[in-house]
């Protein structure tokens, strides 16, 4: 029996070869769409969702309620679903790489270093049209990552003063940095 849009979901009920077949030629296009938007990050893991999607449709038929939707609608949730699932697995991947045996070439801590060198001069040279105590707390704040709230209670002043002093240690900082690139 040949596959249309009348007796595809019955084939598939029935195992039958065709109705597959007729799902990846009729709806393929629609669910990798859908697959891609998901899996940009990942795009080689895309034709592997496919086919999962595909078995998925097979497998889970008898799940399928005419009365409850289209076809069309229940299978881009299995592919959403296939496509979410997919991303965690890549993710939790991700995240158990071990970067124990990794080395840093010896050029690269060289311009690491260079790098580091050349923000903490250029740190130093922005924060040098505060007053002493506001550069205090611009590096505590800013770059020591402190609790304003801490940093407000050792320093003996409220946590509002704290943040009025940050905003206008930024506009100074800001009006520093629009003269250094006029001069340039």
């Amino acid at each position: 029996m040949k596959a249309n849009e009348t007796n595809f979901i019955t084939l598939l009920r029935r195992r039958k070869e065709e109705g597959i077949l007729y799902v990846i030629d009729a709806y393929g296009a629609y669910l990798r769409s859908i697959v891609a938007r998901r899996l940009f990050a990942i795009p080689d893991q895309v034709d592997e969702c496919m086919n999962d999607i595909f078995l998925g449709i097979w497998n889970n038929i008898g799940s399928f309620d005419e009365a409850k939707g289209s076809f069309k609608n229940w299978a881009a949730g299995v592919a959403r679903l296939e496509a979410v699932d997919r991303l965690r697995k890549a993710g939790r991947k991700i995240q158990t790489v071990s970067l124990d045996g990794l080395e840093l070439a010896q050029e690269d801590a060289k311009l690491l270093a260079l790098v580091e060198k050349e923000l903490t001069e250029e740190t130093k040279r922005l924060l040098s049209c505060l007053g002493e105590k506001d550069q205090e707390l611009f590096l505590r704040i800013y770059v020591g990552e402190e609790d304003p709230k801490q940093v407000s209670k050792e320093l003996g002043i409220t946590r509002d003063n704290l943040y009025v002093r940050l905003a206008r240690g930024k506009k100074k900082m800001r009006v520093l940095a629009g003269k250094r690139t006029e001069i340039l």
